[in-house]
């Protein structure tokens, strides 16, 4: 199979495809609905119509690969070195994108992978079960993409930290009734991962309301926790490029902006809970989306004066994933079993428009990765969601240069 980047430039599929899907222009009634996969502290329906641009860069997309290879779900996705990672409720399986040829499986027994981070040379998977993973790889990675392998090399907190932690009893802290547990320990399923290898460091966040931050060289350890950054469970975190400033997004309708584990801003918007946050392409700002089927777009007046600049309403679920690409694209992922591609530069007003709604899978879209396109005439890249339904779609997006810029 070709390249991802050779089927984004080939100009061979067009609009008489049979792969083909006609951008949804229409206004739709949107519900939204809870996923019980993401922790959601409301159940309130509201009602809200799609907003129709006057005028929309024209766009074309086509799913170019499916790939099945497990009937478990789909629970997280990431790229990394020209890999696809997707990990399911039994493992992690490995493809090489070059032909989207499964190269290693890992992690067998390990339990379900919420997210997975790329630092230094190593891999970290966050679970289920409280517990963050860490793995390298023992082959080259100048050798051939059929001997890569992965091996677990410590498991966070280390066997080294809880020990210097757990001979004082300050060092404890009470998760449940009549239950504690060390201040490094996550008590529930860690729901995110973000990194910064600048700074070398990875933030955690979890169900159990905290937020942790832990070395990424050799030692690993703990450095800093927030026990109870929100009042209800964390569903996603985002870090900026320069890892001062970390975006946590939770079941309690709430993101907040962490400087150096202080809180210096609360952005409540949203009616139900924050499932998922992307920072835009160039990084000034923030994108996140709610199991009130809504995204919003903000935008920084200054350090801790965030403001909405765009909202984007037409999922008809709780959006659970989401991604930027260049030049104002995002994409997101919904329990409604769509994913759509928006703009939301400010040529458009800062009220945004859906430029095509991407159709295939009958269970939730759980998570989406891009690849820009290289060498193209036209912009575009590629998108690659998985399921619920155990299947990931590769799709190549094209949007006409005339309306790209």
């Amino acid at each position: 199979m070709e390249d991802l980047h050779s089927w984004l430039a080939n100009d061979d599929y067009n609009s008489s495809s049979s792969l083909s899907s006609s951008t949804r222009s229409a206004p739709t009634l949107c519900e939204d609905s809870s996923f019980n996969s993401i922790r959601s502290s409301s159940s309130t329906h509201t009602y809200y119509y799609s907003y129709q641009a006057a005028a929309k860069p024209s766009i074309s997309h086509f799913c170019i690969a499916s790939i099945k290879a497990t009937a478990a779900q789909i629970s997280c996705l990431a790229v990394h070195d020209n890999f696809l990672y997707a990990a399911t409720i039994k493992e992690i399986n490995v493809f090489d994108l070059a032909n989207l040829s499964l190269v290693d499986t890992f992690g067998s027994g390990s339990g379900w992978a919420k997210s997975i981070a790329f630092s230094n040379g190593k891999i970290f998977t966050a679970h289920q079960d409280c517990k963050i993973r860490v793995w390298k790889l023992t082959s080259p990675s100048s050798s051939s993409p059929k001997q890569r392998k992965h091996q677990l090399i410590s498991t966070l907190p280390t066997l080294k930290d809880r020990f210097l932690n757990c001979l004082s009893a300050k060092n404890y802290v009470k998760v449940r009734r009549h239950k504690q547990k060390l201040w490094i320990q996550h008590a529930d399923a860690v729901s995110g991962l973000a990194v910064n290898d600048g700074l070398g460091v990875l933030y955690s966040v979890s169900w159990d309301k905290s937020f942790k931050t832990w070395k990424t060289h050799s030692n690993m350890q703990c450095i800093d926790s927030v026990a109870a950054a929100h009042s209800d469970a964390i569903n996603a975190v985002a870090v900026s490029p320069t890892g001062r400033t970390v975006y946590t997004g939770s079941a309690d309708g709430r993101i907040k902006v962490w400087r150096s584990s202080v809180a210096t801003a609360t952005l409540s918007k949203h009616e139900s809970s924050v499932n998922a946050l992307a920072l835009t392409a160039d990084g000034s700002g923030l994108v996140s989306g709610g199991g009130d089927g809504v995204i919003l777009v903000w935008e920084r007046r200054d350090d801790d004066d965030f403001f909405v600049a765009c909202c984007l309403k037409g999922h008809k679920g709780a959006v659970l994933c989401l991604v930027c690409v260049n030049r104002d694209f995002l994409i997101s992922g919904s329990s409604d079993t769509s994913v759509r591609i928006w703009k939301h530069g400010k040529g458009f007003g800062y009220r945004g428009c859906c430029l095509a709604v991407m159709e295939g899978h009958c269970k939730p879209v759980k998570s989406l990765v891009a690849v820009e396109a290289e060498d193209l005439d036209e912009e575009g890249f590629s998108v690659i969601s998985g399921s619920l339904d155990g299947e990931i779609r590769v799709s190549k997006v094209v949007i006409s240069d005339h309306y790209a810029h």
